[in-house]
């Protein structure tokens, strides 16, 4: 029971460190349904790991009633882990969350098969998933690795990385041996390099470059030509009674 309290006290720590609207414990343990869901997981995962299926299903039940965040109670959830707003998240039976993960408010960590295995996510440690991020099928999403908001994650996501856009892709690399830095939603404040905008400007380089070559073939084109013209008028100058 000490144990269970000590981790509890930790959630409402690092509620407090990402969320700068916290600003005492007793409005954390009152106001925030991101760690009231928690409680109700412990509890309902314990109940769970025991063999009550239906009463941990009944008490993850009552927890999304109050609470507005689905967590099935056979999900695997480490410490430090903060919802922030919360409603309309979901995680799945076979999900696995690391230590230090923040998810916001529409998250859906889902499965896309019918079979009775690992068919859920893997999130590992201090990854942050922005608002009505889904995350589907047994992916694994590295260490320190940043969901945008509304992206949509079907394959694994490498560590640190910062990923956007239908389907997922990444825009922000880490930079080697750099700690990750908190991202709210899991998007940087700073400018994002647009991948579309890339792709363009390589276009756009590409094209300037096509009408360079152009522009010299044509000038070689002309060069050739008036050469061959030169050369006529003096074979013609050449021909007996030309003139």
């Amino acid at each position: 029971m000490t144990g269970i309290f000590a981790k509890m006290r930790e959630d409402i720590s690092a509620i407090r460190e990402r969320d700068p609207a916290a600003r005492s414990r007793l409005e954390v343990i009152l106001c925030y349904p991101g760690f009231h869901a928690r409680v109700f997981h412990r509890l309902a995962h314990a109940v769970w790991k025991r063999g009550w299926v239906v009463l941990a299903r009944f008490i993850a039940h009552v927890g999304r009633f109050l609470t507005d965040i689905e967590i099935h109670p056979g999900a695997i959830i480490g410490r430090r882990f903060f919802i922030d707003h919360g409603a309309g998240a979901v995680i799945g039976e076979t999900a696995e969350i690391g230590d230090d993960v923040t998810l916001y408010h529409g998250v859906t960590l889902g499965g896309t098969s019918l079979e009775p295995g690992k068919r859920h996510p893997t999130i590992e440690n201090g990854v942050v998933i922005g608002s009505g991020a889904q995350i589907l099928g047994p992916v694994t999403v590295r260490e320190g690795a940043r969901i945008g908001a509304n992206a949509v994650v079907l394959k694994d996501v490498a560590a640190g990385v910062t990923m956007v856009g239908i389907a997922a892709r990444p825009v922000l690399p880490r930079t080697s041996g750099e700690a990750p830095e908190f991202h709210a939603y899991g998007t940087p404040s700073a400018d994002l390099p647009d991948p579309v905008a890339k792709v363009v400007d390589g276009l756009l380089a590409e094209i300037g470059l096509l009408q360079t070559r152009l522009k010299l073939l044509e000038e070689q084109s002309a060069t050739v030509a008036d050469s061959a013209k030169a050369e006529n008028e003096c074979d013609e100058a050449e021909r007996p009674g030309a003139n």
